[in-house]
């Protein structure tokens, strides 16, 4: 990038979130913009899990913008190559190429309070901003458990987010662990090549059946022909997941029937009842997220399969489990889920007053509507804190959250001259007091699990309690009575002049 260019928009991250901003910047008018990635190509969580069987537990048609329908979705649920592609397709439709910015980590954001924009410091040099939209994602940054022994294994080690592809893993004996989506889907992918497969468990997740299927070619011709009929379909899969959403915020007992049917799930193919009680949660369907699989239960019943405790420790080659079970691995494979509620980009974000957001955040992810941070202005953040989904498509809540940023940028037009928004306190807790409130209801509060919605509290940051109707009537527009208003001093001096970077109130 050119030595001091300053840009009026900087993005971070090109998946679903930074591309879906992108977009929506061009579709506004503005192309003064960057995309900031630090990998070397788009995709975002698309790019990164590469792993075998990965792929989509939202249906295809509602897991895509709604302003670039795709009607040539190969599968009911697509698998990760097709959505990789996808995205691609959408960065060269729209013309985002000239504002990639790629192999441009960023190391440090800074808020400028003289002049009113942040600095920021990449891999590949520094450039400022009048506002940065942060779309780097929850789920980006791989977690490792800190286990004993595990630096003196002598084989393989890996996440899931970042699979080691050169590795052979035929007949070898390989450790998952991990129960969460990823590892439903990397179980029976490679049971059949490996020689033993033992699966850390530390808790059992409910699994229902995965109704997959291949799109015909006649349903695609018609898609193709008559775009109103992928809007249909579109339509009716939101609507059913709309429906569905009192279940889980404000009436989790009438979940007691999908229990049952995860329940004869499991029980066609798991015939032995000691294993059939260790993959039986006890906790309410729905406390942790819902999984999907036909393939699941049938491989973890294979003769060279073995399902045991957590993992507690590592010695040598053994691997040993919660419940004292040991096993000799060559491979270690942790599925062990992302830095969710403690995202590593929140310590490279220096605000008005000279802290990290992470430290802003230390009790907890807090921002208004999801967006905005007090005391970081002029930025905002796509699937912030309490904007994640447990039934429904994240490309509903990204898109509102896209309505909330053209808004942002025209309240600043509007505003004039250089300008700023920095979130009131009050409005932020105004805005998670509510949200919490309504979360004490919900079954991720009242399901009696631990799940990696909540944060080292116990509170849950993650999870959206409410439709994504709701969300896109909450974010349809900005109110500035919830912003203070900063102002650079007029160029001039003498008493009547104000510090730099002066608030104002909203009328301002």
């Amino acid at each position: 990038m050119a030595e001091h260019e300053h840009v009026r928009v900087a993005v971070i991250g090109s998946g679903f979130g930074g591309l879906g901003a992108a977009v929506r910047l061009r579709r506004e008018g503005i192309t003064d913009f960057v995309v900031l990635e630090r990998a070397g190509s788009v995709g975002g969580t698309w790019r990164d899990n590469s792993y075998p069987g990965c792929a989509c537990d939202v249906p295809s048609h509602l897991y895509s913008f709604s302003f670039a329908p795709h009607p040539d979705w190969p599968r009911t649920f697509s698998g990760q190559r097709h959505i990789r592609a996808y995205l691609e397709h959408v960065t060269d439709l729209f013309g985002l190429r000239p504002h990639l910015r790629l192999d441009s980590e960023v190391k440090l954001m800074t808020w400028d309070n003289e002049n009113l924009r942040w600095t920021i410091e990449t891999t590949r040099g520094t450039l400022t901003a009048d506002v940065v939209v942060s779309a780097t994602g929850p789920l980006s940054d791989p977690k490792i458990p800190d286990v004993p022994g595990l630096d003196s294994f002598p084989g393989k080690v890996f996440h899931s987010a970042r699979w080691d592809h050169d590795l052979d893993l035929r007949g070898k004996r390989v450790a998952v662990i991990g129960t969460g989506a990823s590892a439903i889907q990397i179980v029976p992918a490679i049971q059949p090549q490996v020689g033993r497969l033992t699966l850390f468990q530390r808790t059992p997740p409910w699994v229902l059946p995965r109704v997959d299927r291949a799109i015909s070619g006649a349903e695609r011709w018609l898609h193709r022909r008559l775009p109103v009929t992928a809007q249909i379909r579109r339509g009716l899969l939101w609507g059913i997941r709309e429906l569905q959403v009192q279940a889980f915020t404000k009436r989790p007992d009438e979940l007691g029937l999908v229990e049952q049917l995860a329940k004869r799930n499991m029980a066609r193919a798991i015939k032995d009842p000691a294993l059939r009680a260790r993959l039986t949660p006890d906790y309410r369907i729905g406390c942790k997220r819902i999984l999907l699989s036909s393939t699941y239960y049938p491989a973890l019943a294979r003769p060279n399969v073995d399902v045991v405790g957590g993992l507690s420790e590592i010695r040598g080659s053994t691997a040993v489990a919660a419940d004292g079970t040991e096993a000799e691995v060559d491979v270690i494979i942790f599925s062990t889920g992302f830095h969710v509620t403690d995202m590593p980009i929140a310590e490279r974000v220096v605000g008005a007053e000279g802290i990290t957001l992470a430290e802003s955040w230390k009790n907890g992810m807090r921002a208004l509507r999801g967006a905005s941070a007090a005391g970081f202005p002029n930025w905002m953040t796509i699937i912030g804190p309490n904007t994640g989904l447990g039934n429904s498509s994240m490309i509903l809540m990204i898109e509102s959250q896209l309505s909330y940023m053209a808004d942002y940028l025209r309240q600043l037009d509007v505003l004039g001259g250089r300008t700023a928004l920095d979130a009131r306190p009050a409005a932020v807790d105004a805005w998670n007091d509510r949200v919490q409130e309504r979360m004490k209801r919900t079954v991720w509060s009242t399901g009696g699990c631990t799940s990696w919605y909540l944060d080292a509290s116990g509170r849950n940051t993650t999870i959206w309690p409410g439709t994504t109707t709701e969300f896109r009537r909450a974010t349809r527009r900005v109110d500035l009575a919830e912003y203070e208003v900063l102002r650079t001093p007029a160029p001039v001096s003498g008493p009547g002049a104000g510090p730099a970077g002066r608030k104002s109130g909203a009328a301002a």
